[in-house]
């Protein structure tokens, strides 16, 4: 039987679980680029339109 270091073995694993969480909140909260452009256009398209629609009394 071969010993091992437990720092070592303790540093995979803390790696391990890292990554796996990394892995769930890129699932859970990452979007695209693509996602992040379109819902920026689309919020400046309503802002514009809401704009356009403001009445001003003077």
């Amino acid at each position: 039987m071969k010993p091992i270091n437990l720092n070592q073995a303790r540093k995979v694993k803390s790696r391990a679980e890292a990554k796996a969480k990394a892995d769930e909140n890129a699932v859970r909260f990452g979007r695209t680029k693509a996602e992040k452009v379109l819902d920026a256009t689309r919020a400046k398209q309503a802002s514009d339109r809401l704009s356009q629609l403001k009445f001003e009394d003077e």
